[in-house]
């Protein structure tokens, strides 16, 4: 993208320029949290299936907790994701 020269062009040229820049690096944000998102959902989804890295004959309820804990953080995401909960509107 061309930077305009201040002092040789319009004011609303000038503001719709700022505007696109805002809304691309915006848009970049955006998209780079939402990678963040999906590495640490796969990484979960992994760790899942590997049930959380605990055997079956060494379950106890320290490990119950644990994920007791887990749901209760990734309740509270989808209740703001999906207006549920507290978040009812």
């Amino acid at each position: 993208m061309t930077h305009l020269n201040p002092q040789t062009t319009p004011r609303h040229q000038l503001r719709a320029e700022k505007v696109a820049r805002n809304k691309e690096a915006a848009l970049n944000a955006f998209m780079g949290k939402k990678a963040e998102i999906d590495e640490m959902l796969a990484r979960l989804a992994s760790l899942s299936d590997e049930h959380f890295n605990a055997h079956p004959d060494e379950i106890n309820w320290g490990h119950v907790g644990t994920l007791e804990h887990y749901a209760s953080l990734l309740k509270r995401i989808t209740d703001s994701a999906f207006s549920e909960g507290e978040h009812t509107e």
